[in-house]
């Protein structure tokens, strides 16, 4: 009997075991959206099964939605297709303006122009009028407008979100052209999308009359290639003396573009900032390169990379680390080996030996690997963070679109004052008093950078409290009708309903990521760490540098302090880092000079302890952590800067503005791939 009860003990024990591996199986699924559910699970009604996959993988969100409107709604509700412009055009008229709405990469007045020609319509005839607005366009607009309604002509009037205040003439104006125009004419108008709807400013006017039109730039890798491609022809290939570098040169130059175009997609990981980098750059690209190989013996890589880096391409840059990438490409890119069609493009993508445009075309089509990161040089996971993040967008839209009646919903629950009132009090419990900045003051033996910054910090906080006290009491009392509620109440009780941080508090805080809940949990977590080291000065064993508000300042002090001590001069001095292989436990006492910071995440690779470097990440690892790092000044003459890589240190993924510092790390494989991966340093994620 109790060996029978041993084997049933036994079998339960397994059941368990063998569905934590299927839902293991089905969490790690390529797909898993068109997978089936576990055992009995499989059954559940797809809202349930869009709920589940929400908790279990949110990067595949957006494509979970997009199965889930085509087996509810049908496939005609999934399918993106673009119509031609021809088509768009045979639904105009000439009273119907044609609005463009304009994507990044893509121009579209030059399929307009390539219509306008089919039909007689150009420049060359007169009968085709391209106004850019900006710089006193304006009286040129309404001119071209009143000409071309007459005489049956074609008139585009190109970037109007540039001339908000004329944007009242304009709707009058295209009034009077559509009263009584020739058949013939057409207005076509375009503008960049606001970025925020505290932006919009176009007359609705203006937006309702018109046919709206987008054209997304292509997607993927193949697309982007192709398209690129396809701005030249057999003519362009044979237009150079040098024959085989100009087309081993050329079809480099549509891959790097359709690299720098793409790699927007991936986030503050593929670039800082976002660029409008176009088919025009390419083109003027190939140009130049067909210039300087007429006027040179040999190609001057060199001058072709700044050319390209700094002046085409790098002309939209404004970031440096960015700039530092692309950079970096066009060194990979634009190599000898390239007329040889032996360089490198991407793993398993070799450069093409001469062909003719048909037999590059055939090339991509047979040769280009699978679309994946990889193609742009990052890791599968930037993928994953991409589809993140655009997960969180739609459903932070989702949210934002719920009724927004203050009232209980029929389904139950609390009202949104109710909630409110509820955050708001078990806030107000939790805000801690200010420091008493004077009792600080006096327990200062030695006044030293470091006690100089845990006081600045200290002084942050109170302004911050300070804030977040005051605003919460206001509303308080507004909800209890003491007050009137006023329009900054009114965005401090949406911004709490929907967890969200009150902008009042982010001007006095620091970067984050983070909703109202997760985000007053961290700030509570720093103002411990700031009072354990106001309470003696003395520095911590390991110090948490992501809860500073100014981390800059905190790293300075250490190049101070060193500087004091060794009377060295403070601008012939720098940071050295040395990862350790050890936690933030592991340590009882700060170090004699520097100090031991921890708390910081890798984006983009890892660090190995066993080899003391840089190496690739591990699939489903975002944003792995980082060992304590001791870091001490020393002179520029003694850094270490061989073998390392420039790695840029940031407050949060959102890179940019956040940039903090940068820090020499150890790899044994190039730096430069590790730049292309897009490494960086983050304080918090």
């Amino acid at each position: 009997m109790g060996d029978r009860c041993k084997d049933m003990v036994r079998q339960s024990e397994q059941i368990p075991l063998i569905l934590n591996i299927k839902w293991q199986k089905y969490t790690d699924g390529e797909a898993p959206e068109r997978d089936k559910l576990p055992g009995e699970w499989k059954n559940k009604s797809s809202l349930q099964r869009l709920c589940i996959m929400r908790a279990l993988r949110p990067d595949r969100m957006s494509y979970a939605s997009e199965a889930f409107c085509e087996e509810n709604l049908g496939t005609k509700y999934v399918e993106a297709r673009t119509p031609s412009l021809e088509k768009s055009y045979q639904e105009s008229n000439s009273t119907t303006a044609m609005f463009f709405i304009l994507s990044p990469g893509v121009d579209p007045l030059k399929d307009l122009e390539k219509l306008g020609r089919k039909l007689g319509f150009s420049t060359d005839k007169k009968n085709f009028h391209i106004v850019s607005l900006g710089q006193g366009q304006e009286v040129v607009a309404e001119e071209a407008m009143g000409v071309a309604s007459v005489n049956g002509h074609w008139v585009i009037l190109q970037n109007i979100h540039l001339v908000a205040k004329w944007l009242a003439t304009l709707e009058k104006k295209m009034e009077e052209t559509f009263e009584n125009p020739l058949p013939e004419y057409r207005l076509y108008l375009s503008a960049e999308p606001a970025a925020d709807a505290a932006y919009h400013i176009i007359p609705q006017g203006i937006l309702e009359s018109a046919i709206k039109i987008t054209n997304e730039p292509p997607i993927g890798m193949w697309a982007n290639l192709h398209k690129s491609l396809d701005n030249f022809s057999q003519d362009t290939l044979e237009m150079c003396s040098k024959e085989a570098e100009f087309k081993a040169v050329l079809f480099a130059l549509c891959y790097f573009h359709a690299v720098v175009a793409e790699r927007r997609k991936f986030g503050p990981q593929g670039w800082n900032r976002v660029y409008p980098f176009n088919f025009g750059d390419l083109t003027i690209c190939v140009y130049v390169l067909y210039n300087y190989l007429e006027a040179n013996p040999r190609v001057p890589w060199e001058d072709l990379r700044y050319l390209f880096g700094e002046i085409m391409y790098g002309g939209h840059i404004t970031d440096d680390w960015d700039r530092r990438l692309c950079r970096t490409f066009l060194l990979e890119y634009m190599v000898p080996e390239l007329v040889d069609g032996e360089a490198v493009l991407a793993p398993g993508f070799i450069s093409p030996t001469n062909s003719d445009y048909v037999g590059y075309h055939a090339y991509i089509d047979d040769f280009l690997p699978e679309e994946t990161p990889y193609l742009y040089g990052l890791h599968p996971n930037a993928e994953i963070g991409y589809l993140s993040t655009v997960s969180e967008r739609l459903f932070k839209v989702v949210f934002e679109m719920q009724p927004r009646d203050t009232r209980a919903q029929a389904g139950g629950g609390a009202s949104k004052e109710e909630s409110v009132r509820y955050l708001l009090d078990d806030i107000l419990d939790r805000v801690p008093e200010p420091f008493n900045l004077q009792e600080l003051m006096g327990k200062v033996e030695e006044l030293t950078p470091f006690t100089i910054v845990a006081l600045q910090e200290c002084e942050r906080m109170n302004r911050l409290m300070g804030e977040i006290r005051r605003s919460l009491k206001e509303l308080e009392l507004g909800l209890k009708g003491e007050l009137t509620i006023s329009s900054d109440m009114e965005k401090l009780m949406e911004s709490l309903f929907m967890d969200k941080v009150p902008d009042s508090w982010t001007k006095l805080a620091y970067p984050s990521l983070l909703g109202l809940a997760a985000w007053f949990s961290d700030l509570c977590l720093r103002l411990v760490e700031l009072e354990n080291w106001s309470g003696d000065f003395n520095l911590p064993p390991a110090v948490w540098l992501a809860g500073f508000f100014n981390p800059q300042s905190f790293l300075t002090a250490i190049m101070q302090q060193t500087a004091r001590k060794n009377e060295w001069p403070l601008d012939k001095m720098c940071l050295n880092c040395d990862v350790t292989k050890k936690n933030r436990q592991d340590f009882n006492a700060p170090p004699r000079e520097g100090a031991n910071i921890h708390g910081l995440y890798m984006e983009g690779a890892r660090w190995d302890t066993a080899t003391g470097g840089i190496v690739e990440s591990r699939m489903m690892e975002l944003f792995p952590m980082m060992p304590v790092i001791f870091v001490k000044a020393v002179t520029q003459d003694k850094q270490d800067t061989r073998n390392v890589y420039e790695c840029p240190v940031y407050k949060i993924r959102m890179r940019g503005p956040t940039f903090v510092w940068t820090f020499n790390l150890k790899t044994k494989d190039k730096p430069t791939r590790w730049t292309l991966a897009g490494v960086a340093l983050l304080l918090g994620v």
